[in-house]
């Protein structure tokens, strides 16, 4: 069984999907998260800025479950350049801390809104 979800107080999709869908009771997959407010508008700035944003907008979402970012068990970051895998991965490691889930980071030719980090998540729900 898939339950789809969005969550208020998270940015509004900005095309026909989710925010989250829960499988089978215990693995939540978040849709790719770029940075954007809570309003719906795009925050701009360099790849720490809206690494730093997205993850906020992760933390919602996750806690409309009673999840939290401890919770994340793989993530997947777009970059529309890897010169700003350094700079990302800073924010990254700031938003996790010690929290060290798998992840696949790829560089795309192009995301929406023009953003240069896209981030999407699983999480497990224990």
């Amino acid at each position: 069984m898939v339950d789809l979800f969005d969550v208020d107080g998270a940015p509004p999709a900005i095309g026909p999907y989710s925010h989250a869908a829960l499988c089978q009771g215990n693995v939540l997959y978040l849709s790719g998260q770029i940075a954007l407010d809570a309003q719906g508008t795009f925050i701009g700035g360099d790849a720490a800025v809206q690494t730093r944003q997205i993850f906020a907008n992760i933390s919602i979402i996750l806690a409309a479950r009673g999840l939290q970012l401890s919770d994340i068990a793989k993530t997947t970051v777009y970059l529309t350049s890897m010169d700003d895998f350094g700079t990302m991965n800073i924010a990254y490691s700031q938003a996790l801390g010690s929290h060290k889930p798998v992840r696949t980071t790829i560089e795309v030719s192009g995301l929406p809104k023009g953003a240069r980090v896209e981030i999407e998540v699983v999480a497990c729900i224990n």
